[in-house]
C-alpha cells in the first residue's frame, strides 16, 4: 500500500495537511500515519469546511478510545492470542493492528469509508502485520471470536451497532469516552482508563476518560 496515496487522500480534504509517522505511547512501538500535530486550529476556509463535511478525514487521528483499546491489547489485559478479531469502524486501524501485534490468529478490519480502509491497510503495512480489510460486514465470512468497537457510540443513532456486532461475534468489547453507561443487562463495565486523541487538536477534557464494556458470557 502507498503512503503517498494516503497523503493525497488527506489533502483532498485538507490541502495544507501532512501525514507524520507517530509512535503511540504504551503500545510497544506501534506507529500510525497521522495528521501533523501542528496543523492550524483556526477557522477553516469555506471550501475546506465543505470538504471536511463531505469527506471527513477522521482516519488521520488516533482517537482516544482507540488508543486506550490498543494499549489494553498490547499489555495483555485483553487476551486475543489465536482469536479471530473483527475491528468494526476501524478508522486508522489502530485496534486491529494492536490485536495482530498481540497475537490474534486473524484480524479483519471493517469500515464503510474507503479512505479509512486504505489508512488501515497502509498502517498495517507500516507495522508489518497482515489484516483483512473489508467495507461491508456481508464480506465477513465466519463469525469472529471477538469484536472490537472503539469510538463508535458518539451518536445515539449508532447504538444499533451493538446488536449488530453481537450477531457477528462471540464476544464484544466496547471502548468509548462519550458514554458512562450502556444500561444493558448483556454488557458490563469492566475497566476505565485515561487516553487522549492523537494529535490532540483541542479535544475537551471530558472525553479523556475511556470506559470498557464487555458482553456477558
Amino acid at each position: 500500500m502507498s503512503l503517498s496515496k494516503l497523503r493525497r487522500r488527506l489533502r483532498r480534504t485538507l490541502p495544507d495537511a501532512q501525514l507524520e509517522l507517530v509512535e503511540l505511547p504504551k503500545c510497544r512501538g506501534l506507529k500510525l500515519a497521522l495528521i501533523n500535530a501542528d496543523y492550524p486550529q483556526g477557522p477553516l476556509q469555506p471550501e475546506v469546511m465543505r470538504a471536511v463535511i463531505s469527506e471527513p478525514a477522521y482516519w488521520s487521528f488516533c482517537w482516544g478510545s482507540g488508543l486506550a483499546l490498543a494499549q489494553r491489547l498490547m499489555t495483555g489485559r485483553q487476551d486475543v492470542r489465536g482469536l479471530t478479531v473483527l475491528d468494526l469502524g476501524s478508522g486508522s486501524g489502530v485496534a486491529g493492528i494492536a490485536a495482530a501485534l498481540a497475537g490474534a490468529g486473524r484480524v479483519i478490519a471493517c469500515d464503510i469509508d474507503k479512505d479509512a480502509c486504505l489508512a488501515t491497510a497502509v498502517n498495517a503495512e507500516i507495522n508489518g502485520v497482515a489484516i483483512d480489510v473489508i467495507d461491508d460486514l456481508t464480506n465477513l465470512g465466519r463469525r469472529a471470536d471477538l469484536v472490537l468497537l472503539a469510538d463508535m457510540l458518539y451518536d445515539r443513532a449508532n447504538f444499533g451497532l451493538i446488536d449488530l456486532v453481537k450477531n457477528v461475534g462471540q464476544k464484544v468489547l466496547i471502548a468509548d469516552s462519550r458514554i458512562k453507561e450502556l444500561s444493558r443487562d448483556d454488557f458490563e463495565l469492566i475497566d476505565e482508563t485515561e487516553a487522549r486523541t492523537m494529535p490532540n487538536l483541542g479535544e475537551f477534557d471530558e472525553f479523556r476518560q475511556v470506559r470498557f464494556f464487555s458482553s456477558r458470557d
